[in-house]
């Protein structure tokens, strides 16, 4: 059953860091370059829409977990609109969305005339958005989400995914997992290293546009590089810019992933 919170419990909520560092599940806990947490992003001079944080039970889970939707302002309750699935990094959960202002990034993507898309993202712990037991996230996001989505009226049928550090490789791994189910995999900074699942999967990446994001101060480049390098397509995007670990320089990049992720998620499929 799920329990609305108010909006103003969605723009207030903090967390106590953004970047992920020690992450569960195989990745090697690394440090990261730059102080933590890092600054919040600067905010584009545009409204939010519809944003909405509820607590939803997920079987896959075993537990309830909070789950955000942003529609870009003007589209009233997005019904119609493809989804682009959102999975956070180690040291975040969707109660921080609102203080990232990605509802303000996504309407100001669409003003700035990328094709109109939705938001969703739950909570899927510390564990690199793979399973841990009878705790799966990566289910969550494969057969519980796109339903939850389909109940607000969205368009689960075209689907893309982004995320950062964790949630980067989570993003990527789930393409790797489920080829060609998704659009386009965006991944900012994500936290791969070489003779890990990503890499040992990425052939699997075939037919999958993906997109990769990375400062030149993190200490997670050099093997971004590397897997830009080994993709099995060229991607769509491989951009390197002065910048650590965090939403600071994030912030700087998310509008051009929201304008590669709106084309990628239109038009429908015929």
């Amino acid at each position: 059953m799920a329990h609305t919170l108010t909006r103003r419990t969605v723009l207030t909520a903090a967390a106590a860091g953004i970047a992920g560092v020690g992450l569960v599940g195989g990745l090697a806990a690394r440090q990261l370059a730059g102080p933590r947490p890092g600054p919040a992003p600067d905010l584009p001079d545009a409204p939010p829409g519809d944003e909405r944080l509820i607590r939803i039970a997920s079987a896959a889970r075993g537990r309830e977990v909070d789950f955000w939707t942003a529609v870009p302002d003007g589209y009233g309750d997005g019904r119609g609109l493809p989804v682009c699935l959102v999975l956070h990094g180690a040291s975040a959960t969707p109660r921080d969305y609102g203080r990232f202002g990605l509802a303000r990034f996504l309407t100001d993507a669409v003003r700035r005339g990328a094709p109109p898309f939705a938001l969703a993202g739950a909570t899927g712990g510390r564990l690199s958005w793979r399973a841990s037991g009878d705790d799966d996230p990566q289910r969550m996001v494969r057969e519980e989400v796109p339903t939850w989505c389909a109940r607000r009226g969205f368009d689960s049928s075209r689907l893309a995914v982004w995320g950062w550090s964790m949630g980067g490789f989570g993003a990527l791994l789930l393409a790797e997992t489920y080829p060609k189910w998704l659009r386009m995999a965006a991944a900012f900074s994500p936290a791969v290293s070489p003779g890990d699942a990503v890499f040992t999967g990425v052939e699997k990446l075939r037919g999958t546009p993906v997109g990769l994001w990375c400062g030149r101060q993190d200490n997670f480049l050099k093997d971004v590089r590397a897997l830009a390098r080994v993709l099995p397509e060229e991607p769509v995007r491989a951009a390197w810019a002065d910048g650590r670990h965090n939403f600071g320089y994030w912030g700087t990049v998310i509008p051009d992933a929201f304008a590669l992720i709106g084309a990628a998620l239109s038009p429908p499929r015929t």
